[in-house]
């Protein structure tokens, strides 16, 4: 079901979503979906990061040559 939101902006903000919603052939409504999508990513990866952080400290885990290490 869709729901119907309205949001605030300043002048400068409704320039820039208008010029990314022509240049990207969109309409507002996609460009602010698309962007809340990315943000609410960034959230849970973030949210899921910090759940992993103690496990890989403990498992002496600090660095991506570390995670390799592991699984190679």
């Amino acid at each position: 079901m869709r729901e119907t939101v309205t949001i605030s902006l300043t002048s400068e903000m409704k320039k820039k979503l208008d010029e990314i919603a022509s240049g990207e052939n969109k309409n507002r409504s996609e460009i602010i979906k698309t962007a809340l999508k990315q943000y609410f990513s960034v959230l849970e990866f973030r949210r899921i990061r910090n759940l992993m952080i103690p496990k890989a400290e403990k498992a002496k885990i600090f660095s991506e040559d570390d995670v390799y290490k592991k699984v190679s």
